[in-house]
């Protein structure tokens, strides 16, 4: 850094490096960077400049203000929420009443004059603040400090900056100097003045280069809605949320692989006196507030930056809805995952069969907290919280950090994972579910809960206090065994997650749980109604999510094997589904795919796998045909799945098929002619080589799948495929439920073994010591 630099008390952006932090403070810093760096690469920055850290001292000596901060200060307990409260007040209002230096609010005037040559006469600004510790790797002081939006005109620039120059004694600014050990005395406040973009008639939002749950680093997480952006870091709407996955982007894909759809209630917009809360008109709440090109430009503009600073980011971004351009208008490192331990895999599991459910929201993090409610709707009743207790409110924002400290939980009505509720929780390790729309309705303080985030993206609350396991490993003492270990999962929220374990890739992927859970409806019910793209977009999103967590190793996704009476239980269901005495040996798996019934309902299947392939990029998806009774039957699924532009051998794609009939194992050779492997359902074969109906529990005990028959069948399929040089996995139970079963399995020579994920370790440290 230039000697010159720390003369001035204004730079603008573009003589701003990363390097002059202690100048202007991490944000402006960052914004610099950018500006002078970045926008040649097509990230679009708006202009600025910043009042220095000189600019401040300069404020603070004139006014002799240093002495006085002091002594305010000193003794300070910030425990005690009312004498914290006391002197933060009181340390503003010294900087609030003091006079602004008058050849500092000259210099100050005369920039501003120049950004209006820029963008026009008064142009609207952001006035940001910059501490000069802030934004560092291990500490975020984020949202500590204010910012003031839509500032425009000399006066009303110069009080908006002395404001700004007062939050740095905000009282969780206090706080968090307190807890991080700084020196209140020794941190200075940069003020940054940046050209508005006119989101209050577009949108804005955050971005984080990871998964903010898991830490997954291949994925970009943007969160937006309409309006100013505070809507969104504030908590207090339910955002719309995308995720895009990173390498296959670089490739030149369109791999948005989850589009969630968000309430958007609200939005905040200028008026004539500043900022204004309006409600979002009904038809634009059912759209996103983004198209895909922007999602993607977003996206790979949050690639530039994390390159650029070789580091996960967390970005704010924002739509001008006059130009109709996006923008970045900050960009800080990440502080959360950035200190977590990477070897270190934790799993929370609960222990009750059937707890009563009292709310649900999105999940933030993976833990599992007991607690006693504490219901506040109004900041200022936040003296009657106690530690320990959780935290139920409406929204947060940082003025409620000093109780989130103290708490073992934080619910809250509104908000997404980039709210300040989500942000901070997770940097305090508290457990937190945010949009849990009517939580203070249903909800009373003292009432005994158990928080659950351990389920994926859904947090539940539950009454009372439940039992529940917490395992950890330290990952790096995983020994490695030959056989592949693969996993079997259904739901794509615990894709991320479950990637850390140890693995080769997903051996069962199931459509069923995306169905059910996110389509809901009846794929024929949604040919009717003309919404065939709905059934493949949100499919091909479910599968791509699961594919991505697990790419570049393979992912093979069963194609749906619902049952007749579950297809009847989707939404319009039963006038497409027949009435069966035991669906379980009836209209199911290939018979299904080619029938004329059904077989519009399957290309759409196909046209979702192919969609997460081809657009997506996603090549490591391999394709599994479920409950196959004849070669036939496999012949004329296949005919089919390569008429709907899947063709085996073509980029990468195999298609296997599931070993679970007695005729599998019988005609395995000619089965192994058409498919590209095979992956024993030992659950279905034990039942059909037994002769017993598993739904039926007075025979139950009889299910076995360590039966002599039904392990004499599963060494002839490892012993065929191994001749036939063909892929032979298992994805059935049995191996998750019995380790001496997966010794036997190993003994046969199976490449590859798909477990539940709770089974994977204990599996593998099993097999490790037997030595098998």
């Amino acid at each position: 850094m230039s000697l010159a630099k720390y003369q001035k008390y204004i730079l603008w952006f573009k003589d701003i490096s990363a390097k002059d932090v202690s100048l202007v403070g991490g944000k402006n810093a960052s914004l610099g960077e950018m500006k002078r760096n970045l926008s040649f690469q097509g990230v679009n920055i708006p202009n600025g400049f910043a009042l220095t850290a000189k600019a401040y001292w300069k404020f603070i000596e004139e006014n002799k203000l240093k002495d006085k901060i002091a002594k305010t200060l000193k003794d300070l307990d910030i425990t005690n929420v009312q004498n914290l409260q006391e002197r933060g007040k009181k340390l503003r209002n010294l900087i609030l009443n003091a006079c602004f230096p008058t050849d500092l609010a000259q210099e100050l005037k005369l920039a501003y004059g120049k950004l209006c040559q820029e963008y026009g006469k008064d142009t609207d600004v952001a006035i940001r603040s910059s501490a000069t510790a802030e934004d560092l790797p291990t500490a975020s002081f984020a949202g500590q400090h204010e910012t003031y939006l839509n500032v425009f005109g000399e006066d009303s620039l110069l009080k908006s900056v002395q404001k700004c120059i007062a939050s740095l004694f905000t009282d969780r600014a206090i706080s968090y100097r307190e807890k991080g050990r700084f020196d209140h005395l020794k941190i200075a406040l940069s003020v940054g003045v940046q050209k508005m973009v006119r989101s209050d008639l577009g949108s804005a939002g955050v971005i984080f280069t990871l998964d903010t749950e898991t830490g997954f680093s291949n994925v970009v997480l943007i969160n937006g809605s309409y309006g100013v952006g505070e809507m969104v870091v504030q908590g207090k709407i339910i955002p719309d949320e995308f995720y895009v996955f990173k390498p296959t982007l670089e490739q030149g894909f369109r791999p948005i692989i989850v589009k969630n759809l968000g309430t958007k209630k609200k939005k905040i917009i200028y008026s004539k006196s500043g900022l204004a809360e309006v409600l979002v008109a009904p038809k634009d709440r059912s759209k996103f507030c983004l198209i895909e090109d922007e999602i993607l430009t977003l996206a790979k503009w949050a690639i530039t930056i994390e390159k650029h600073y070789g580091m996960p980011m967390d970005i704010e971004w924002a739509k001008d809805g006059k130009s109709g351009k996006i923008f970045i208008v900050q960009a800080r490192p990440e502080t959360v995952h950035v200190r977590k331990e990477k070897m270190i895999f934790k799993e929370y599991i609960l222990k009750e069969k059937k707890p009563q459910l009292l709310a649900e929201g999105i999940a933030i993090g993976d833990k599992i907290t007991s607690g006693r409610v504490r219901v506040i709707r109004d900041i200022k009743k936040i003296k009657e919280f106690k530690e320990g207790e959780v935290l139920v409110t409406t929204t947060t924002n940082p003025d409620w950090e000093p109780v989130m400290r103290k708490s073992s939980g934080i619910i809250t009505d509104t908000g997404g994972r980039t709210s300040h509720a989500a942000i901070v929780s997770r940097e305090l390790g508290v457990t937190c579910i945010v949009g849990a729309k009517q939580a203070t309705a249903v909800l009373k303080t003292g009432d005994l809960i158990t928080m659950d985030c351990s389920g994926g993206e859904v947090g539940k609350i539950y009454s009372g206090k439940l039992k529940w396991q917490e395992h950890e490993y330290s990952l790096d003492r995983i020994p490695k065994i030959k056989t592949k270990i693969m996993v079997n999962i259904g739901q794509p929220s615990l894709a991320f997650k479950t990637s850390f374990l140890p693995h080769q890739g997903v051996g069962l992927a199931r459509e069923e749980f995306i169905i059910a859970s996110k389509i809901k409806t009846h794929p024929l019910e949604l040919i009717r109604q003309g919404k065939s793209n709905y059934f493949v977009d949100e499919l091909a999103r479910g599968i791509g999510q699961i594919a991505s967590a697990f790419w570049p190793h393979p992912v093979i996704v069963r194609f749906s094997d619902f049952k007749t009476n579950e297809y009847a239980s989707l939404i319009g269901g039963e006038k497409f589904e027949p009435k069966e005495e035991n669906p379980m040996l009836g209209w199911r798996g290939a018979s299904r795919y080619y029938d004329p019934k059904f077989k519009k309902a399957f290309l759409l299947e196909c046209q979702a796998m192919k969609k997460a392939r081809k657009e997506f990029g996603l090549k490591n998806i391999w394709a599994m045909v479920p409950f196959c009774r004849t070669v036939e039957e496999g012949k004329k699924v296949l005919k089919i799945i390569e008429e709907a532009g899947l063709k085996r051998g073509i980029d990468g794609l195999k298609v296997i098929m599931m070993c679970e009939i007695p005729s599998n194992v019988i005609l395995a050779p000619a089965f192994l002619d058409i498919f590209d492997g095979m992956s024993v359902g030992s659950n279905d074969l034990t039942q059909l080589a037994l002769g017993i109906d598993r739904d039926n529990a007075l025979i139950s005990h009889i299910s076995n799948e360590r039966n002599e028959a039904v392990k004499h069948m599963i060494s002839r399929v490892i012993r065929i495929c191994k001749e036939r040089g063909k892929y032979c996995g298992i994805c059935g139970q049995a191996p998750s439920d019995f380790p001496d079963f997966a010794e036997f399995l190993v003994r046969e020579g199976i490449e590859s073994i798909s477990l539940n994920p709770d089974t994977v370790i204990k599996t593998i440290l099993h097999l490790s010591k037997k030595k098998v």
